[in-house]
């Protein structure tokens, strides 16, 4: 029943393209969406643009407990891998334009692009849980290469930057920890990988 049903797959995928070829083919190559067709001494290659499949070990889980975090995990990385990466396209288009000012003008600049940001993700800041601010501050280090405390020094000064440290050390973080995806963070980096490749 399995062979008849991937047969079928088959002949209905190779007539699909068979469609769409032209009845002679003068071109050497044409590309259909995703499908590129080669043409070469007579023969029809079909070219397939894929994208990465990860495999990876099942996971095992030695409780209930470990299951329930690695599952909170996932939600986590869902909700901030996005916000990570839209916040370091955003830095990088701010580094460009205060590259061109003078200290004064980047103080200035920076106060109205603040409100700006703020106004623009303040919903999505305000409905997060710690865990999840957390999990955004190691995403912007792996999407940056900036640590949360190096990103609010740059843009903020050493006074706010240390501030914040020591409220975020008040409650267990640590805006200077970096992001670790070979050792400590490495099943975050398997829920990122997946994530992106639509595999979870």
């Amino acid at each position: 029943m399995r062979m008849k049903r991937y047969t079928l797959y088959i002949i209905m995928l190779a007539s699909m393209l068979f469609a769409v070829l032209p009845a002679k083919a003068d071109t050497d190559t044409r590309h259909l969406d995703s499908l590129a067709v080669s043409i070469k001494n007579g023969d029809t290659l079909f070219l397939a643009y894929l994208h990465d499949v990860y495999v990876f070990p099942p996971m095992k889980f030695k409780s209930k407990k470990q299951e329930k975090f690695y599952w909170r995990t996932v939600r986590d990385v869902k909700k901030t891998l996005p916000i990570a990466k839209i916040l370091n396209k955003e830095m990088i288009k701010t580094d460009q334009v205060m590259s061109r000012m003078t200290r004064r003008e980047q103080r200035k600049f920076w106060k109205q692009y603040e409100k700006v940001l703020f106004d623009q993700y303040e919903d999505n800041f305000r409905k997060m849980t710690a865990a999840q601010g957390q999990m955004l501050m190691k995403l912007i280090d792996r999407e940056s290469g900036r640590t949360s405390f190096e990103v609010i020094k740059y843009y903020k000064g050493s006074f706010v930057a240390n501030f914040w440290q020591g409220i975020a050390k008040m409650v267990g973080n640590d805006l200077k920890e970096e992001y670790d995806g070979k050792d400590k963070d490495k099943i975050t980096e398997r829920i990122i990988l997946l994530v992106e490749a639509g595999q979870l």
